[in-house]
């Protein structure tokens, strides 16, 4: 059984009015304590953090608890192991003698070990003639027990911190999915506002926050992409709530309010276009003039063809290049300024890549000619992955087909990906 004590270390090492603080403590301790020494070895690795001691210090006190030979420790029993250096290495998995050194000095400077030195610096114990030990020197266990009470208390609160930080990170991990999937359904629907410039809010905003951030740094971006989440909301809803009001999607001559008055030109301009229901005229592969109504209805055939059904609502073209900058090498000297050099410039990626005229003239039949444009941009940007670009077409546009398929992921997809692209003028 070991009683308390006052001892000062052996050799050149100094004594220290912490070290004699310690030492004080244990005498504190109440009769008859005990406690689970691995229930708190685990506290002490979730409370490392705040008691300023490394993982290696804590394999090293690891290893000294194997040398205690009790599962609990318990002042009744003695409190002091005494491995030598070459055991103490062995069983910190071959740590070295300097190493080994460096970390027990760091256990006892952070009052989680004390030296009980021998007159001679040697670890050894003294047993009686029943062979109990009667009086250990090493190091003693006994700060540990003293303090298992506070060990317990830092060890809960770290918990609670990490908890509390993994449930910002997951109310942020949705917020975020929430604000990129809403711009997504609002440049799919074509939405009164600058789309792309509110995406490149939504970037800004995730920049400010560094790879490891804290809890105050997360909360206060997760507040700032809240409110800017609620502002794209009330937006969307007067879309749905002025739809509703006309009683059709299609109907020309409505007008659509926007709630953010930052970009008022934009939706005299959208309004305009959609009073006046202008048509724009292109021309397929097969040379058959088509009529496009700007209100995101089906294309009508023109010159007596059969009707073609298929969504033609188009990204901004700033947007594609932004996501799918390879397309601009195959544009006119480099350069793609418009929808029919971005078309232009699908129809020599088509023939790289090669994808038949037919798989492609299918593809501008379902999704629309822009839309088709836009799935070659994606598919040069993944040309390395795809096997069979042609096969790979016609899947899309069966999938299509089935409304189990929009570009609209896709280009988003991508525009990730491409997050430091320099922004591009439409």
């Amino acid at each position: 059984m070991e009683g308390h004590f006052i001892t000062t270390p052996f050799g050149a090492r100094s004594m220290s009015l912490a070290m004699f603080a310690a030492q004080a403590a244990v005498q504190d301790i109440e009769p008859g304590r005990s406690v689970d020494k691995w229930k708190l070895f685990r506290q002490l690795c979730e409370a490392r953090p705040l008691l300023g001691i490394s993982d290696r210090a804590l394999a090293v006190l690891n290893a000294l608890l194997t040398f205690y030979p009790r599962p609990e420790l318990a002042e009744e029993h003695g409190l002091v192991v005494f491995p030598s250096n070459n055991q103490l290495s062995l069983r910190a998995h071959g740590m070295s003698d300097t190493t080994l050194r460096r970390h027990l000095a760091a256990l006892v400077d952070a009052g989680l070990l004390l030296r009980k030195d021998s007159p001679n610096g040697k670890r050894y114990a003294r047993q009686d003639r029943a062979g109990e030990a009667r009086e250990a020197f090493g190091f003693s266990l006994a700060p540990l027990l003293a303090r298992a009470d506070e060990i317990e208390a830092i060890a809960e609160e770290v918990i609670a911190e990490r908890l509390a930080l993994q449930r910002l990170k997951e109310r942020l991990s949705i917020c975020r999915r929430d604000v990129t999937k809403l711009i997504e359904t609002a440049m799919e629907e074509r939405a009164v506002g600058d789309w792309e410039q509110r995406f490149e809010e939504f970037r800004r905003i995730g920049l400010l926050l560094p790879r490891r951030a804290s809890a105050q740094t997360i909360r206060d971006c997760l507040d700032e992409l809240e409110l800017f989440r609620q502002e794209i909301v009330n937006d969307l809803e007067l879309l749905v709530n002025v739809r509703k009001m006309n009683g059709n999607e299609r109907q020309n001559g409505r007008q659509i309010h926007n709630s953010n008055p930052q970009y008022p030109s934009e939706s005299e301009n959208s309004f305009r276009k959609e009073a006046e229901t202008l048509v724009e005229h292109q021309v397929d592969s097969d040379g058959e003039e088509t009529a496009v109504p700007m209100d995101g209805s089906s294309r009508v055939s023109i010159s007596g063809g059969r009707p073609v059904e298929g969504p033609v609502r188009a990204f901004p073209l700033a947007i594609v290049l932004q996501a799918c900058p390879e397309i601009e090498a195959y544009g006119q000297q480099g350069v793609i300024g418009t929808w029919r050099d971005l078309m232009q410039a699908a129809v020599t990626v088509r023939s790289m890549l090669g994808v038949s005229p037919s798989a492609y003239q299918e593809a501008c039949e379902v999704l629309g000619p822009e839309n088709a444009a836009t799935v070659m941009a994606c598919m040069l940007e993944r040309a390395p992955h795809i096997q069979s670009a042609g096969g790979y077409l016609r899947e899309l546009v069966r999938r299509a087909g089935q409304g189990q398929f929009s570009v609209g992921p896709m280009l988003m997809a991508l525009l990730r990906a491409h997050g430091g692209a320099r922004q591009r003028a439409g």
